[in-house]
């Protein structure tokens, strides 16, 4: 049976969606392992217990935090190292992009982004092309890294739970001698919307939003719903570059997702054509974005979206 080892950053005090996407996906391909990085907080030692992990591992070093991603890919090489794994699994944002590409150095294994499926043999689905193709490719080595992009896996817990034993992982000596020191920290905002990756209804507003993103956000709370946005709306500064849905974006698989003044260009639609239900609203009929939108309303976003605020607000008494 293969050894499958999971790396999970910071989870805080909860697991998020894309993290037991990670640990369902590692059940899958063998026994599973976790390299976490950060305290055992909440409810993360239970999650872990249903999802069948086997061993949970810890950085013997306690400032990784401290650093860029290199003294976390030291960590995580002698993780793999320790465990006998034989597949790597890492989330596919940048940061688990780049810990993915200097793991593969340290441990002479062949990587491979943008996964969005794994075979019991090792062979990586990639989805390409903005979604337009699928690809397979299998790691040549004895090792495989692999980034697994979200909202491509179903969360489900293991038949029975586990028990892991929890074990301490030495981080190599020098390790953070020459990396990047991280000097100081500004806590993002809150804005108590669901995380994007992880909402059931999404939101989101395009270049025709014209830098206002207010209906948007108000549509969105009164769902109770995040807010995405066009790469174009991003560009201009209209809302910050983490909002971002498509192919250089986020990827989201939400139950409902509504499209307000987004052409639909090819781009937009790799990040959300697996979104259950797409409402699009735009004042151009022949916008591609009506192409895979289940329901269309051809009008203008700004006369549109407060009606349906005000219609949900009335409902919802």
């Amino acid at each position: 049976m293969a050894k499958v080892l999971v790396f999970i950053d910071n989870p805080g005090n909860a697991l998020k969606k894309s993290n037991l996407e990670l640990l369902t996906l590692a059940r899958s391909l063998g026994e599973s392992a976790v390299a976490l990085n950060g305290e055992l907080q909440g409810d993360v030692s239970a999650r872990f217990a249903e999802y069948g992990v086997s061993t949970v591992l810890r950085p013997s070093a306690e400032d990784l935090n401290d650093y860029l991603v290199a003294p976390k890919a030291a960590y995580l090489a002698a993780a793999a190292e320790q465990t006998g794994a034989s597949i790597v699994l890492l989330d596919n944002s940048p940061e688990g992009k780049e810990i993915a590409a200097r793991l593969g150095i340290r441990l002479n294994a062949g990587v491979i982004t943008d996964v969005v499926s794994v075979d019991a043999d090792g062979t990586a689905h990639k989805s390409v092309l903005a979604g337009s193709y699928n690809t397979a490719c299998k790691a040549s080595t004895p090792v495989s890294v692999l980034t697994v992009k979200a909202n491509n896996v179903v969360p489900e817990p293991a038949a029975a739970p586990g028990t892991p034993e929890t074990v301490t992982v030495e981080v190599p000596a020098g390790s953070t001698a020459a990396a990047a020191r991280i000097t100081a920290r500004e806590q993002k905002v809150a804005s108590g919307r669901p995380d994007l990756t992880d909402a059931r209804i999404v939101v989101a507003g395009g270049r025709g939003l014209d830098g206002d993103f207010g209906p948007v956000e108000e549509l969105a709370d009164a769902l109770g719903a995040a807010v995405g946005a066009s790469r174009a709306a991003t560009d201009a500064g209209w809302i910050s570059h983490d909002a971002q849905v498509g192919q250089t974006g986020k990827t989201v698989s939400p139950q409902l997702y509504i499209s307000a003044g987004i052409s639909g260009a090819i781009q937009q639609k790799a990040g959300m054509q697996t979104a259950k239900v797409i409402v699009a609203v735009n004042k151009d009929a022949e916008s591609p974005v009506f192409e895979i939108a289940d329901f269309g309303i051809v009008g203008d976003l700004f006369d549109v979206l407060p009606q349906a605020t005000a219609e949900i607000k009335k409902r919802k008494g």
